[in-house]
């Protein structure tokens, strides 16, 4: 017996309890923001969007099916993975616009809000584009890595100069980034660049992250739910728009887990996977929240790095024969443990608790 189907015997049904839990803890942590934070209202399009989120996807999967948008599994990856081939795809087309537009309509006078609602639905098609791509030329490659990273630039580029015009970059303050015990890193024009880094490597890192039934999604939810929480508990009145929309987008992976648990019947494609990270970023940017981001989204860092160090230390040692050494056993990091032994399902729960106790150092650790 195979160390993958002990550990489904072992644990059987686990994602749907693993997910419901985890849907209650940010649940519970909203609903106690709202009960002791002033002006945090939280639960409601937390609860909203997951409900929303769940419907939409349950009516769409079939259709998707019917359309024939099955993923194409690379061939290079895990082999018990290729029994996902044919899942549909391209589920972020299906909530990714509820985030959105509940989260938009929380606070509809809040100028920022266009703006981060904009660039995320860019990248949303962006990934949607990418997604079609391969589907239509059956690989699991749509647009080449450059074509994409220009797009993605090329959107980045115009939300910044859009921000920069409403003086929003630094949370108000253009070109200062906040850390932990008040210390204030004044970057002057150097926001830019930075900026620009910001959206093309945690929209990627999101992508890399989308690997495993559910653990894209659930860390999703668990990062848009912290940030959330840490814009309540900043300042003297937090920011609840921001806030709303953070709880939002939480509420839509939560509902998108109904179907993405395992064993997924929906896949969120680049479509949502780049989105989550555009949407990430944005929200980062404009409340002067990239320290938290960066504790916050541990996860999404360790798969990014993990790809970054696999590709470094395999060209830095590549002999005659042109093989080199492999720092993990896979990449990205998900990989890594899945091939040592530990079921899908049981990876995916670790990677969702390191995310849970990420965004309490996140909240102990506030700029």
């Amino acid at each position: 017996m195979t160390s993958t189907a002990s550990s489904r015997r072992l644990w059987p049904g686990n994602s749907r309890r693993a997910a419901v839990l985890l849907g209650l803890l940010l649940l519970a942590a909203c609903a106690a923001s709202d009960r002791y934070v002033a002006n945090s209202m939280l639960t409601l399009p937390l609860v909203a969007a997951a409900l929303i989120a769940a419907l939409v996807t349950a009516w769409g999967v079939p259709r998707l099916r019917r359309l024939k948008l099955g993923q194409v599994i690379r061939e290079d990856g895990p082999q018990a993975h290729l029994s996902k081939a044919g899942t549909p795809t391209m589920g972020g087309l299906l909530v990714v616009p509820v985030g959105v537009i509940l989260g938009g309509l929380l606070s509809p006078s809040d100028p920022r809000l266009p703006a981060v609602a904009a660039i995320t639905l860019a990248y949303m098609a962006i990934g949607a584009i990418d997604d079609w791509r391969s589907l239509t030329r059956s690989t699991n490659t749509g647009l080449t890595p450059r074509g994409k990273l220009l797009l993605q630039g090329l959107a980045a580029v115009l939300f910044l100069v859009w921000a920069y015009q409403g003086q929003w970059l630094g949370g108000g303050e253009a070109g200062n980034v906040a850390l932990p015990f008040g210390w204030m890193v004044p970057l002057g024009l150097a926001i830019w660049p930075l900026g620009l880094f910001v959206f093309l490597a945690e929209s990627n890192a999101t992508n890399l992250t989308d690997g495993l039934d559910g653990l894209a999604a659930g860390c999703g939810a668990v990062v848009f739910t912290g940030l959330g929480l840490q814009l309540m508990l900043r300042g003297h009145e937090g920011d609840p728009a921001l806030a709303g929309f953070c709880v939002a987008m939480a509420g839509c992976w939560l509902g998108f887990l109904a179907h993405n648990r395992h064993p997924a019947r929906l896949f969120m494609g680049d479509t949502g996977s780049l989105a989550m990270g555009a949407a990430l970023s944005a929200v980062a940017l404009l409340s002067n929240s990239l320290w938290p981001l960066l504790v916050m989204g541990g996860v999404f860092l360790a798969e990014s790095v993990s790809v970054i160090l696999q590709v470094w230390v395999f060209k830095a040692t590549k002999g005659p024969d042109g093989q080199g050494r492999r720092l993990f056993r896979m990449a990205p990091l998900h990989h890594h443990f899945e091939l040592g032994g530990l079921g899908e399902e049981q990876v995916v729960i670790r990677f969702w608790g390191a995310s849970l106790l990420l965004v309490v150092a996140g909240l102990v650790l506030l700029p």
